[in-house]
């Protein structure tokens, strides 16, 4: 049963491989978040208001460059891993966030507003979109815990970050704030990013604290949020809770999340929501490997559940060494190529 887990696991997430870019494709445009040259380079670009750096969570280039400038902060740590900060493992996290950007996810899916419509707020994200609320403890949590952490050093400011316009409890907007209201999150991504984490440097290690941090907050994010999963039609809803829970397993193979591994691996996630009418596998403007990829995750999330999480635990245990991780990024990078 354990053989058959581990293929289970790389069948459902390997056909995104098929694919794959060029090393060459590393520097070319589309290689980037949208929107990547309109966000702030580091912390001294955004606003200052009295003895405070304001960032407005709620828009995307801003959002963008809360990302940017962690990437910037820790690109000394991983020049041996690539050109142009290529090989940052950070990479994966803006780039998710762009491909929901691209995809309209961050927009206001109960159409009250008109937040991040072509016709409205286009740069706004919505506090209705479950994917942008999510993120936002993929974005803005990191951040805080890295500038607790010091990988900014000492900054001449506080932080302080924007509430949206409505549901503001659900969030936290500064150091003290979200240590206050959420310790475990911070206090994970602050291990990730404590520099002495990155000397000397093992990639192995950094990329199990930086999963465990973000399987972390996707957990908390999935109870926090499950309210703005009404918005969503029933497919959408779901494919949102079978990527959660895919997470959690590429998570174990502490997978690496630079610019070229992930971009590889978004190649074939859908290009726009899902409404009511797809029916899988047979969504008639997605391709293949997209319609292969949704059913995939949805069998995968369905045979955890059937098991009471015993499948991500056989799965886990599997990874629970250096040569075990090694194996299971194989299977998830090779075995649609074999």
């Amino acid at each position: 049963f354990g053989i058959r887990t581990l293929l289970v696991v790389a069948v459902t997430l390997s056909p995104v491989t098929a694919a794959a870019r060029s090393e060459n494709d590393v520097t070319g445009e589309d290689a980037y978040p949208p929107l990547w040259d309109l966000a702030p380079e580091n912390l001294l670009d955004f606003p200052v208001n009295g003895n405070k750096i304001v960032i407005s969570a709620w828009n995307y280039p801003e959002r963008l460059g809360v990302y940017k400038s962690l990437l910037n902060a820790s690109a000394k740590y991983f020049g041996a891993f690539g050109p142009q900060n290529s090989g940052n493992i950070l990479w994966g996290l803006p780039l998710q966030h762009g491909w929901q950007f691209r995809t309209g996810r961050l927009a206001d899916p109960s159409g009250v507003t008109s937040c991040s419509y072509e016709n409205g707020e286009h740069l706004c994200q919505s506090v209705r979109s479950w994917w942008s609320c999510m993120n936002y403890y993929l974005a803005i949590i990191p951040f805080l815990g890295a500038v607790e952490a010091g990988l900014f050093g000492q900054l001449p400011y506080e932080i302080e970050i924007l509430p949206p316009e409505e549901q503001k409890e659900d969030f936290c907007y500064s150091v003290k704030d979200c240590w206050s209201r959420m310790p475990k999150l911070m206090d994970d991504w602050k291990a990730f990013f404590e520099v002495n984490n990155f000397s000397p440097f093992k990639l192995d290690d950094a990329l199990g604290l930086m999963w465990k941090a973000h399987v972390t907050s996707i957990a908390y994010g999935l109870l926090k949020f499950q309210d703005r999963l009404k918005y969503l039609s029933g497919p959408e809803a779901n494919f949102g809770k079978d990527w959660a829970n895919a997470v959690d397993f590429i998570a174990a193979t502490h997978f690496c999340t630079d610019l070229l591994t992930t971009n590889n691996f978004q190649a074939f996630l859908p290009q726009r929501m899902l409404d009511e009418r797809d029916v899988l596998p047979s969504i008639s403007d997605f391709s293949p490997q997209q319609n292969t990829v949704l059913v995939s995750l949805r069998a995968l999330h369905r045979a955890n559940k059937l098991t009471g999480g015993l499948l991500l635990k056989l799965w886990q245990k599997a990874m629970s060494t250096e040569a075990g991780r090694e194996m299971g990024r194989k299977l998830i990078e090779g075995l649609a190529s074999s």
